[in-house]
């Protein structure tokens, strides 16, 4: 008699697209339907290749700086901000924009500049060329250091020890980003803090559900792009974590076969940025391979929803579109309807 297979999916739940992502690609989905026109996007407007690829697909040009984009014509911000001198380069070029800047980095970069103003050292916690990190020491170059890890710590220097602050980029580890904080805290005993966290809610909510289901692991496989921030630290959090293992992958086709060497159970996760499709593409490929079973973890409930950029809700009002949005909640309810549908 054969033996019965154990072999299993752990799903997390939440993973993939946060608010912000969602907003920003919906912002580009509008705007190539409103406006009759070429629309450029300035860098990735997230950290996803299947994202971007489908948009360049239906028109969208992705340019890496607004010196590309001629004159007069329409720009999208991605949602990962700008620095005042990339708006001003646009405003020199007669662009118009759409600033699809997620929120709650916009909020970050507000911390900035009240910080500058104040004139605080401001202290980033953050990844040196990461796109967000640029636009947020941009509000503020003169004032701010980033701190790249625990590491860059001791050689930190600031003006005045009592007139510190520390402020964060969103798509960090939170463990790793408080055991930065704390040395600096050591170093500066005086460290002021953010009015609010800066890490954002889906950073942390993506993280706490991989702590979750990395214990019961023998791999935790993360799908999502290697210049995806969120994406890549969640691999290291299913590790720190319990798992036995752990990859990150673009797409299925990436799947070796010596990962699953003796491995019954599978963890599953996605990067902020990552459509579901790629995630449902990887569970049939794992159902192939013997995994059939998929069970959630639910770590928490995500049902935060951003408006469209200010400049696409009134183009969109213009010509007589509605600009309301559907909650993701409401928008997985009904895709449940409808494959219900005979």
């Amino acid at each position: 008699m054969a033996g019965v297979s154990n072999r299993r999916v752990l799903l997390a739940e939440p993973r993939g697209y946060c608010a912000g992502v969602d907003r920003a690609v919906v912002a580009v989905e509008r705007a190539l339907e409103h406006y009759d026109e070429t629309v450029y996007v300035r860098h990735e407007i997230v950290h996803n290749k299947h994202v971007v690829d489908r948009l360049r697909s239906q028109g969208a040009v992705f340019v890496k700086e607004v010196d590309e984009v001629p004159e007069g014509s329409l720009v999208i911000f991605s949602a990962h901000g700008i620095s005042p001198k990339v708006r001003e380069m646009a405003a020199e070029r007669n662009l118009r924009t759409i600033d699809a800047t997620c929120p709650l980095v916009t909020k970050v970069h507000k911390e900035a500049v009240r910080f500058a103003k104040e004139d605080y050292d401001i202290l980033l916690v953050g990844h040196e060329g990461h796109e967000e990190v640029e636009g947020t020491a941009g509000e503020a170059p003169d004032h701010t250091q980033i701190v790249n890890s625990p590491d860059d710590v001791a050689s930190i220097e600031v003006r005045d020890p009592s007139k510190v602050v520390w402020l964060s980029q969103t798509t960090l580890s939170v463990d790793e980003t408080m055991e930065t904080v704390d040395r600096l805290r050591t170093r500066f005993p005086l460290l002021a803090s953010p009015p609010s966290d800066d890490i954002c809610y889906a950073t942390q909510n993506r993280q706490v559900a991989v702590k979750k289901i990395a214990p019961d692991s023998d791999l935790v496989l993360v799908v999502g792009s290697a210049n995806s921030s969120n994406s890549v630290r969640l691999m290291e959090v299913a590790k720190e974590n319990g798992a036995k293992a752990s990859h990150r992958i673009e797409a299925v086709e990436e799947l070796q076969d010596e990962w699953f060497e003796g491995v019954e159970t599978v963890g599953v996760t996605s990067g902020a940025s990552v459509p579901e499709i790629l995630v449902e593409q990887l569970l049939a490929e794992l159902a192939e391979r013997g995994y059939g079973e998929v069970q959630p973890v639910r770590t928490a409930t995500e049902d935060l929803m951003f408006s469209l950029p200010r400049e696409l809700r009134q183009e969109m009002r213009k010509q007589g579109e509605d600009d309301r949005r559907t909650r993701p909640s409401a928008r997985a309810a009904e895709a449940s309807c409808n494959d219900g549908i005979a």
